[in-house]
C-alpha cells in the first residue's frame, strides 16, 4: 500500500504530490489517522482520504473515522490518496527571505558571556592572542622584506630561468617586479618562451605586462634565477 498527497485549496486546485510507500494492518482506524501526519505531513482534522486501486482507479471515500481499514477493498498495492485542506502552498517555506530573523546588534552581541567570541577572548585564541598575533605581524614583515630584497635584484627586461621545485625550469623574460592586488607580498612576472605559462599577463581583469595567452606567469621572487638564458627550443610549435 502507499500513500499519496496533494496540497489543495479547493477540491479540484493541485498544487504537487508525493508518493510515499507504507505498510499498515486492516485493523487500524480512520480516526487514528495522525499516525499518517508522519507520513504525509498534514494535520489528520486537515485529511480527506481516498481509495484508488493498483492501476490508478478511483475506488471510493474513506470518510467514516470509526471504520477499520480492513472493512474498505483494499488490497496489495492500492493507494490511500490524502487531499490536503490545510491551506498550505507548496514550498512556502522555502523562500528565506520571507522568514523574519532575529538580528543581534555588534554591542549586544560584545557583551553576551556565552558566544564564541566571548570564548575566544577568555582562551586568547587566535585573534585574541596579542603575543601570537604580534609574532605573526612580525614573521609577516620579515617576510615581506625578503622577498623586497630579492625583488630588487631583478630588472624587468632581463633573461631569467623559474626553478620551482617538483616542474621543469622555465625560461623567459621578467616583464613585472612588484606589489600586485591578486596576492599580498612581491611578485615578478615572467613571459615564458614557450607556453607554458598560466595567462597573458593579466590577474582579475588587470593588465600587469603583455603577452600571448599561455605565455604569461606570475611567481616569487625565491625561485627567478636572472641570467645568460638563451632561449629554448621545446619543440612544441612543431606539427604533429
Amino acid at each position: 500500500m502507499s500513500f499519496s498527497r496533494d496540497p489543495a485549496v479547493g477540491r479540484e486546485s493541485w498544487l504537487g504530490s508525493v508518493l510515499c510507500p507504507f505498510r499498515t494492518t486492516g485493523s487500524l482506524h480512520l480516526q487514528e489517522s495522525c499516525k499518517l501526519e508522519l507520513v504525509v505531513g498534514s494535520p489528520a482534522s486537515c485529511m480527506d482520504l481516498e481509495l484508488y486501486t493498483s492501476d490508478d482507479k478511483f475506488v471510493m471515500k474513506l470518510d467514516s473515522d470509526e471504520a477499520l481499514l480492513g472493512s474498505y477493498p483494499i488490497d496489495d498495492g492500492c493507494r490511500i490518496h490524502v487531499i490536503d485542506r490545510s491551506g498550505a502552498r507548496v514550498g512556502e517555506y522555502e523562500d528565506v527571505s520571507r522568514v523574519e530573523k532575529y538580528e543581534m546588534s555588534a554591542t549586544d552581541y560584545e557583551k553576551r558571556p556565552d558566544s564564541v567570541r566571548s570564548f575566544l577572548k577568555r582562551s586568547k585564541v587566535g585573534k585574541f592572542n596579542e603575543e601570537e598575533m604580534l609574532k605573526k605581524e612580525a614573521e609577516q614583515e620579515q617576510k615581506l622584506a625578503e622577498e623586497k630584497a630579492l625583488a630588487e635584484t631583478i630588472s624587468v627586461g632581463a633573461r631569467c630561468e623559474v626553478r620551482v621545485s617538483g616542474q621543469p625550469n622555465k625560461r623567459g623574460t621578467v616583464m613585472f617586479v612588484g606589489l600586485a592586488e591578486f596576492k599580498p607580498g612581491y611578485w615578478i612576472g615572467v613571459k615564458y618562451d614557450e607556453p607554458l605559462g598560466k595567462n597573458d599577463g593579466s590577474i582579475n581583469g588587470k593588465q600587469y605586462f603583455e603577452c600571448q595567452p599561455k605565455y604569461g606567469a606570475f611567481v616569487k621572487p625565491q625561485y627567478v634565477t636572472v641570467g645568460d638564458f638563451p632561449e629554448e627550443d621545446y619543440g612544441l610549435d612543431d606539427e604533429m
